[in-house]
């Protein structure tokens, strides 16, 4: 079932998972095939919208990227799960619970005729608050809310992003290849990024514009490569109609190009999981932070029990389809962490002396 909106009653679900990207749609697959109770929030905001199709994802390959969410969306409630398009504002834990519910199905309903213990999980559960009013209950969590790109303050960046502003040579590099490209320096990546960008074109220029300095090694390697460096700042984008025909220096030169390479930070979106004490960490290279993510095992797991991760919020360099196979992880790890909790609850209950 799909909707706008749930109920303003309390629900009960084996797993909430907030984000219906790659990432959560691919665990919300797994997790209605293995016949568990499944609710999808997605706030209907993917990271990649910008973007006119998407690549690298085998058999899927040039294929816009609300194509592949819709045939998930649809492949999951074919299975019997629900995706409702609202906003998750708010989770806490709930307390261990002592009341008779169920496993699967309706609050008070039956699970192969029995009512079984603690059902909401040993550890109580989740409250899940959504923006449009309701409240849902999870056994477990699996978060996939993705991130935010926060790109360089350049003017005339944004109107651009994922069209002739990109970022990523194995998402785009073979749709501009051949084409003049401009790296915009803004951190110690920077030649990184120009060397690399130089796989795709041979006309690769670097424009300085904060945070970038050189040193005479670097130099010599963008000079062996024929790379040129212009000194910046970049105050903003040349265009002409509707396409990209250079870049804006503060001295008034204008470097060419029809693609321009930024490097922006990546922000993992975990506001909703401080109140649960999941804060983001810092991911460095080259003694730069490029990015905040939620720190997890291999599966997706959290510091906090019940709650798993997969996507962009637990790997801010993930492609789709590692986003997709991360999500499918975490899924069968929290299904055999109910398998188990459903198996240490029936133990319980058939000790539990018969009803008079």
């Amino acid at each position: 079932m799909s909707a706008d909106a749930v109920d303003n009653v309390q629900s009960r679900y084996d797993a909430v998972v907030i984000g219906g990207g790659a990432a959560g749609l691919s665990g919300a697959l797994t997790l209605a095939r293995a016949r568990r109770s499944v609710l999808v929030v997605d706030s209907g905001q993917p990271r990649n919208a910008p973007a006119a199709h998407m690549h690298g994802y085998l058999s899927r390959d040039g294929e816009p990227p609300s194509r592949l969410l819709a045939a998930g969306r649809e492949e999951v409630t074919g299975y019997g799960g629900e995706i409702v398009t609202d906003e998750v504002v708010a989770v806490e834990r709930l307390g261990a619970s002592t009341v008779n519910g169920p496993v699967n199905g309706p609050v008070n309903g039956p699970v192969n005729g029995q009512k079984v213990k603690g059902a909401v999980g040993e550890g109580g559960g989740f409250r899940v608050a959504l923006g449009g009013g309701s409240t849902v209950v999870a056994r477990r969590l699996l978060v996939a809310t993705g991130l935010v790109d926060e790109l360089p303050d350049v003017p005339g960046l944004t109107e651009r992003w994922g069209r002739d502003v990109l970022h990523c040579p194995y998402c785009h590099g073979w749709e501009v290849r051949d084409r003049p490209i401009a790296v915009l320096a803004t951190g110690p990546l920077a030649v990184h990024q120009a060397l690399l960008w130089r796989q795709w074109s041979g006309d690769v220029t670097l424009v300085l514009h904060s945070g970038a300095e050189l040193d005479p090694g670097e130099r010599e390697q963008l000079a062996a490569r024929d790379i040129p460096v212009w000194e910046g700042p970049v105050t903003g984008l040349e265009a002409t109609g509707d396409r990209l025909g250079g870049v804006r220096l503060a001295g008034g030169r204008v470097v060419s190009c029809e693609v321009l390479v930024v490097a922006p930070l990546y922000t993992a979106r975990a506001g909703v999981l401080a109140g649960l004490g999941l804060e983001t960490t810092p991911l460095e290279m080259g003694g730069r932070v490029i990015a905040t993510q939620i720190a997890a095992g291999p599966s997706g797991e959290t510091g906090v029990p019940g709650v798993w991760v997969a996507g962009n919020v637990a790997n801010a360099t993930e492609q789709v389809i590692g986003s997709a196979a991360a999500g499918v992880r975490a899924a069968a790890a929290i299904n055999a962490d109910l398998v188990a909790e459903d198996t240490r609850l029936a133990v319980a209950a058939r000790k539990e002396p018969a009803a008079s």
